[in-house]
């Protein structure tokens, strides 16, 4: 496997320094829908534009369009245009434009992939790709194990001395733990697992990455980080659009699968693993590996966790529909919109500690946040009077979408009577740096390119998390249709209800 080519004039000891990604190119299966549109070309013309992707760089799509190759350069200027971040540069998109090519075809034609193997074969003598391939799958599950099968009857997918062949796939990766385990079976008789990288797009998000930076940087919070203090956690992701148009994706899916699976978990992980011995990418899966493992989903079922299914109400000042009026969804569909779930971990840090994870659509914001949320203080100098207005302390790490950090604490409110009241004192990403953070795709399609895996989870924190979420989606499988919350609220009461159970409140962001 080669090394990432690297600037002569880094000191190989300054970690700031951008690593740029070696000779290579990048194959995209499914171009013409709108993740490869909107985040996929956008943040790999955002690279070049940077200047982390090398002057040869190869960007090749494949679909059964009838397309030449300047025909998708079209596209692909269209979709740069309208979603990159960065300025455009007349400069960098010349540039980038002479590696775009274009093959017409379909998943089970092996002709098609036989000019696949052509086109990059010249790409390799013309640019200097050195044989270094990612493909990219941004198409459904059910199409990995034909491409996988074609990328290895054509050869593409051969690991060979001195050149790379990856694979990259977007979620969902399985619909259970058996569906997981065949999928990953599947993709790793072609691929070896250190050359497949699982798309989490949150963990590309640099607030997420911060979890870890705020845990093991600073003396001031890993002393607490455990269950002698923090009462509970809260894991939120909530949004406030509806599924209008994502009935073939969504429908019989549900908020679980499609976030908690994967986004909620994965966040639970980072929040509560242990400290790795370094930030290797082995190291750093390990901890999460053996966090996960010690996750489990808190019974009874029907107390400790709670679904819910969006009706008509308000957003803001828009009368939106309810789920089962929204194209596509049938009259009895029982996918749920919301869902929350309470899990335990059993380790001598978080024992004890519940973990409560919601995520929902048409929620009455979009927020996501990570909240540690501790136990009350004595408060043995104070009567009842003076602390009637405070609440328990809590760390809120915020992922989006206005980024940072919140600590929420008692303070003396003005005046000669002794009163406490919760202030908030805050970090914000926007206000402290200058540099804008890069777009989640940005970070995880270089990390691909550099052979960095550090931030794309494995096969056993795949299965682990479907072993987690398996018995709640059973239990619920067999326990009618998901109880109805309007539009614009945070969720049926049932979920409140499931956290008074546990003593516990939401948060309302």
């Amino acid at each position: 496997m080669t090394e990432p080519w690297r600037n002569p004039l880094r000191d190989e000891r300054d970690k700031r320094m951008p690593r740029i990604a070696g000779p290579c190119g990048v194959v995209i299966f499914g171009v013409t829908g709108d993740l490869a549109r909107k985040k996929l070309m956008p943040a790999i013309y955002d690279l070049a534009n940077r200047g982390l992707l090398p002057p040869t760089f190869a960007l090749v799509g494949f679909a059964r369009r009838d397309w030449a190759d300047e025909d998708f350069g079209q596209v692909v200027y269209d979709a740069v245009k309208q979603h990159a971040r960065t300025p455009f540069r007349q400069e960098v998109w010349d540039r980038l434009a002479e590696g775009i090519r274009f093959v017409q075809g379909t998943f089970d034609d092996d002709e098609s992939f036989a000019r696949l193997s052509e086109t990059l074969d010249k790409l390799d003598a013309e640019r200097g790709t050195g044989g270094n391939h990612a493909f990219y799958l941004s198409i459904p599950p059910n199409a990995f194990p034909v491409v996988c099968e074609q990328l290895q009857k054509s050869g593409l997918a051969r690991q060979q001395e001195g050149r790379w062949s990856r694979v990259v796939i977007e979620k969902p990766f399985g619909h259970d733990l058996d569906s997981a385990r065949e999928l990953n079976n599947v993709v790793n008789s072609v691929f070896p697992e250190e050359s497949v990288f699982r798309i989490d797009h949150y963990l590309g998000k640099e607030t997420v990455q911060n979890i870890l930076a705020l845990r093991f940087a600073n003396e001031l919070y890993e002393p607490i980080w455990n269950a002698h203090y923090v009462d509970h956690v809260q894991i939120t992701m909530a949004e406030n659009i509806g599924l209008g148009g994502r009935a073939g994706y969504y429908d019989g899916i549900g908020a679980a699968r499609d976030v908690i699976q994967n986004h909620l978990i994965q966040l639970l992980a980072l929040t509560a693993m242990e400290e790795p011995v370094s930030f290797n990418p082995h190291e750093l899966q390990a901890e999460k590996i053996k966090v996960l493992s010690a996750t489990h989903a808190m019974e009874p079922f029907d107390l400790t966790t709670a679904r819910g299914q969006y009706t008509a109400g308000w957003q803001g000042s828009e009368k939106v529909p309810g789920l089962l009026e929204e194209e596509g969804f049938a009259t009895d569909s029982r996918t749920e919109t919301f869902a929350a779930i309470t899990l335990g971990v059993d380790t001598r840090r978080w024992a004890g500690v519940p973990f409560l994870l919601r995520t929902g659509k048409r929620l009455a914001r979009r927020v996501t946040e990570v909240a540690l949320v501790f136990k009350r203080a004595p408060h043995l100098p104070f009567d009842s009077t003076m602390t009637e207005e405070l609440g328990k302390n809590a760390l809120v790490l915020r992922i989006q979408p206005d980024e940072g950090i919140t600590t929420r604490f008692g303070s003396k409110v003005p005046g000669s009577a002794m009163e406490v009241r919760d202030v908030n004192m805050d970090f914000s990403y926007g206000s402290a740096f200058a540099e804008d953070s890069p777009e989640a795709y940005e970070r995880l399609i270089l990390d691909v390119l550099l052979g960095e895996p550090s931030l794309f989870p494995v096969n056993a924190e795949v299965e682990l998390s479907w072993e987690i979420l398996d018995p709640i989606l059973k239990n619920w499988g067999s326990h009618g249709r998901p109880d109805p919350y309007e539009a614009g609220t945070w969720g049926p009461p049932a979920a409140f209800e499931m956290a008074h159970r546990l003593q516990r409140e939401w948060r309302r962001p």
